[in-house]
């Protein structure tokens, strides 16, 4: 079906031509097609608004060279960072400047007096680990510091969980360079003397001029009408104007001004020491209430941040992977509330005070753990650095936890950003509660109690027109409120589309009446990012939603069983709410492909978005199976980093199979396809005429051939095909009365590597273990599907997989474990097979199917593994692979290897190798696959002497290894054999 709003994304002839004229002036990308538009449609909020086209500047020349041709062409130009804005900011109709790729640098750092110039670009922790050396940082540490701007946060003026301490955006910006929408590039800053010469008429003085004569004339509406709180950010900065604030500063009225004044092209900023000792009182309150009156109390112990997380966000954690393990060290019993209540003075022994006084401060406002509901309560000391990390990494997270709740309604930004003073706190969320209630609703509330900036977001399905009016009642009873309490509709997160119509019954028609002065005086055509601040349409226009009145995803018939998810395949592609997390460089997985090519198009929250406006009509008809859908999910590896480390729990790789399902059944198969997804049923062939299936490697007319043919790059070495295959005769071994054990021979294992099916059987055997090799009824080697996964070839998958559950279900509901060696193979078993089949049988094969290591790992802690292992070198690194840490698999490889005597393991710090499968042989993304393993893992292993052993479990893994670093690395069933063999040895 065809979405009407699907028209809206057909670029018009002018468009055509305006896209024309810009690819001939720039070096940067020139982005107007359909797909490129989409994924630039959305940010964090709910809105959507397709531009006319992208530009992605290569330079700064380039950008402000886009601006005048927009400008000649009588379209409008919105400039955008991270994406990650909730309040629409960074959406609207015309070009779409993404400063995000390249312009990201530090133009220049001053340690001795702690300044740094920064292009708009740079990612907030890039900048921060940049600084870090010189024992600096900029400590406006927004939750979204892995992927926000500087530009973006200067737009926003962002404040972060520690304002408390070091202010908000405008306290630590010192000046800014920004072009106005005419071309002029003028340098905003403090005013010497606090006056602009009179006589002065060159633009730049002229304009401040004007803009200090507004300020001096509206001095007195301006102190009555503003917010006397630290959380204010609606509106312009008109009090940076007024005498008042002697000597002003313009850099800080284009602070937050949302790209509606000027472009930036540089930002100054005051820096910091960085935060050397910390400690963490964790303050536990079994009502919500109580927390929220004990706020004003506990920032009298000067920390440097007190944070909230309520018992929503808390039960949603547990259910996250990534986070449950977090809230067991640092969560008792069942709260209603935590405050995380941080301390961070230069002396340590002046932290251990504090939370010492933060204990009796507890004491003394009634709270024990020994109270009534009421006042249960008391404090957890955090004194570890890394339990520290980890809980800030979760409060950072807040929107993306609430936003993982799997039901139709979702946790909702509009009233998410109001601040008041703390004296109201707890009286402000009980009558918000009641708010909710009122319109049939609950909210969750998390964030910056100590500034009393709590994050507030009601649960409404706004595919409903009951709840967009139920959200414009929310908003205007709120707001009212709010205003009753002198605090601020707009706390950090900016005014956008959703907030900037209610500054006039916030700020008075006076007041709003000077923000379009001042943005006539910067913008007289209206070119910048109109429609924010100035001019707003109403926040509850459903033709502006991402989900307008007309969206409508029906009818899909998928290949996998979606079931788990409400809304099926369409509610798992809206799980994405944009907010970014797959943006981060470092730390984690996700996700790989964009950290190689910093496009949009290759992030999950990218493809997430094309995929929701294909399946919605929105990109033309058969978008699903196109050819540009196929470009758009073409450099995913399937790693399932975001299985784990996307909060809200979008799974691109399962949903990668059904575009490839989509596409093979309109398409049909390539031949580098079919060679692919069939390997495991010519295998056995081909190992019989293993001499003539590797003559390709030995002939550069054969490598040249398939890479003409079947897109297999000539510059990779392809798996050498051997005779002797494992295939051993008996079908068990080990002693008769040892615990039982199911061993599954993965194709990659069993007719390339058989030495680690060897090795595992020799280790297993040698720990008392009864293995168990069956055999299919076909006598056929079993196999779990995944190379047809990865072709889009569901239903051969299924029929592998089934034969594999016959074989196996007669162990599995004994519960023998089946453990296997290959974790793409072996995690299949937990992960794609219940996406087919959810039957007794295949559920019990599912909960016993263990990774080689995790097995022998649980057998250790339980007292039960004898293995006499004895020392088989100093050193070793370990690259996980991408499956074995998005199922939490990658701990019991370091553990199990660190049983070995005098063995130093080191995990490498790294993400996907690059090799995934198939992934690395493809001409078409062979680049891409070795920039991903130069990322960290090649640099790694090449700085390693050559005593140190390097292990990888992935058969993808040890080829890329190999192929870029020339070093051999094995699997950890091989190192134990190893250890196994040298106590034998010296036996």
């Amino acid at each position: 079906m065809t979405s009407p709003r699907a028209t809206d994304a057909r670029p018009s002839h002018d468009d055509s031509a305006l896209a024309a004229h810009l690819r001939r002036e720039i070096d940067g990308d020139v982005l107007f097609d359909r797909f490129d538009r989409g994924r630039y449609a959305t940010d964090a909020s709910f809105y959507q608004i397709m531009p006319r086209g992208v530009v992605v500047p290569r330079t700064m020349d380039d950008a402000l060279r886009t601006m005048t041709i927009a400008r000649e062409a009588g379209c409008i130009v919105t400039p955008r960072g991270g994406g990650t804005s909730q309040c629409g900011q960074t959406v609207n109709g015309g070009i779409v400047i993404d400063v995000s790729k390249h312009l990201n640098k530090i133009l220049s750092l001053n340690v001795e007096t702690r300044t740094c110039v920064v292009e708009p670009g740079i990612v907030l922790d890039d900048l921060n680990r940049q600084l870090k050396k010189h024992g600096l940082w900029f400590p406006v540490d927004v939750s979204t510091a892995s992927r926000a701007t500087i530009g973006g946060m200067a737009g926003n003026n962002s404040c972060g969980g520690r304002s408390l301490r070091y202010g908000t955006m405008r306290d630590n910006t010192l000046a800014m360079r920004a072009a106005l929408a005419d071309g002029n590039v003028m340098d905003f800053g403090p005013i010497a003397g606090g006056e602009a010469p009179i006589a002065a008429s060159d633009p730049a003085t002229a304009l401040a001029r004007d803009m200090l004569a507004l300020g001096t004339r509206e001095a007195s509406e301006i102190a009555a009408r503003f917010p006397k709180v630290q959380r204010r950010v609606g509106g312009y900065n008109l009090d940076a104007l007024t005498p008042a604030n002697r000597p002003d500063n313009l850099a800080h009225l284009l602070v937050g001004s949302e790209g509606t004044l000027a472009f930036t092209t540089q930002v100054e900023l005051k820096l910091w020491p960085v935060i050397r000792h910390r400690t963490v009182g964790v303050c536990h309150f079994g009502s919500f209430y109580e927390a929220m009156d004990a706020t004003q109390h506990l920032v009298r112990l000067k920390p440097i941040a007190v944070e909230l997380m309520d018992c929503t966000m808390i039960g949603l954690g547990r259910a996250i992977a990534m986070f449950g393990p977090v809230i067991d060290a640092a969560v008792r019993g069942d709260p209603e509330a935590l405050l995380v209540v941080e301390f961070a003075e230069a002396d340590q022994n002046e932290n251990l005070h504090r939370l010492r006084q933060l204990h009796e401060l507890m004491g003394d406002l009634g709270f024990g753990w020994d109270q009534p509901p009421r006042k249960w309560g008391g404090v957890i000391e955090v004194l570890e650095p890394a339990l520290q990390s980890a809980i800030a990494e979760f409060r950072a997270a807040g929107l993306n936890v609430m936003m993982s709740m799997k039901e139709a309604g979702k946790p909702v930004s509009f009233v998410e950003d109001c601040a008041v003073p703390l004296p109201h706190l707890a009286d402000y969320t009980e009558r918000l509660n009641r708010i909710f209630a009122k319109h049939g609703t609950r909210g969750t509330m998390y964030a910056h109690a100590s500034e009393g900036c709590l994050h507030v977001r009601p649960v409404l399905n706004l595919k409903l027109n009951q709840d967009v009016k139920a959200m414009r009642a929310i908003a205007e009873e709120t707001f009212a409120m709010v205003r009753a309490y002198k605090g601020s509709h707009s706390g950090e997160h900016g005014d956008g589309i959703v907030r900037s119509e209610f500054h006039e019954s916030m700020f008075g028609t006076r007041i709003v009446a000077d923000f379009a002065e001042v943005k006539a005086r910067f913008d007289p055509e209206n070119v910048l990012n109109p429609g924010k601040i100035v001019a707003p349409k109403r926040m509850d226009d459903r033709t502006l939603f991402r989900y307008g009145p007309d969206y409508i995803a029906s009818g899909l018939k998928t290949a996998l069983d979606w079931s788990a998810w409400p809304g099926a395949f369409q509610g798992a592609v809206e799980m994405c709410n944009n907010n970014g997390a797959c943006r981060k460089l470092e730390g984690g997985v996700m996700c790989p492909s964009y950290r190689a090519t910093r496009n949009e198009i290759d992030v999950t929250r990218g493809r997430a978005n094309t995929l929701r406006l294909a399946i919605s009509g929105q990109l033309g008809p058969d978008a699903l199976a196109s050819d540009a859908m196929a470009e758009t999910m073409k450099l995913c590896v399937s790693c399932k980093a975001c299985r784990r480390e996307c909060p809200t729990g979008v799974d691109m790789a399962k949903t990668k199979i059904e575009v490839l399902a989509a596409r093979s059944a309109k398409h049909g198969l390539s031949l580098r396809d079919r060679l692919i997804g069939y390997l495991p049923r010519y295998a056995g062939w081909a190992s019989r005429l293993a001499p003539l299936a590797n003559l390709r490697n030995h002939s550069h007319w054969l490598r040249g051939a398939l890479e003409t043919f079947a897109d297999i790059d000539m510059r990779r070495d392809l798996p050498r095909w051997r005779g002797d295959i494992f295939a051993p005769n008996a079908e068990t071994l080990g002693p008769r009365d040892g615990s039982e054990v199911v061993l599954f021979a993965d194709t990659f294992n069993r007719c390339f590597e058989r030495e680690n099916l060897d090795a595992a059987l020799r280790v297993l055997v040698a720990g008392g273990y009864r293995v168990h090799l069956p055999r299919a009824r076909d006598q056929k080697p079993l196999c779990c599907g995944r190379t047809f996964f990865s072709a889009g070839l569901v239903d051969e998958a299924r029929t592998e997989l089934d034969r594999l559950v016959e074989t196996y279900a007669p162990f599995a509901v004994r519960g023998v474990p089946i453990i296997g060696l290959e974790p793409s193979c072996l995690l299949t078993l937990r992960d794609e097979l219940l996406s087919l089949r959810r039957d007794d049988a295949a559920i019990a094969i599912s909960t016993h199917a263990e990774l080689f290591e995790e097995f022998l790992a649980r057998e250790a802690a339980s007292g039960r593994l004898a293995l006499r292992l004895h020392s088989v070198a100093k050193t070793t690194l370990v690259h996980g692979h991408c499956h074995q840490k998005a199922f939490d698999a990658f701990t019991p490889t370091l553990q199990v290897l660190r049983l070995i005597p005098d063995l130093t393991v080191t995990p490498i710090e790294s993400g996907c190798c690059g090799m995934a499968g198939a992934f690395g042989y493809s001409a078409d993304t062979y680049e891409t696959s070795i920039a991903m393993a130069e990322a960290a893992l090649l640099p790694a292993i090449r700085g390693a002497d050559a005593a140190t052993l390097v292990v990888a479990d992935g058969t993808s893994c040890r080829h890329q290894i190999r192929d870029g670093s020339g070093r051999e690395a094995l699997h950890i069933a091989r190192v134990l054999a190893m250890s196994l063999d040298n106590a034998s040895a010296n036996s």
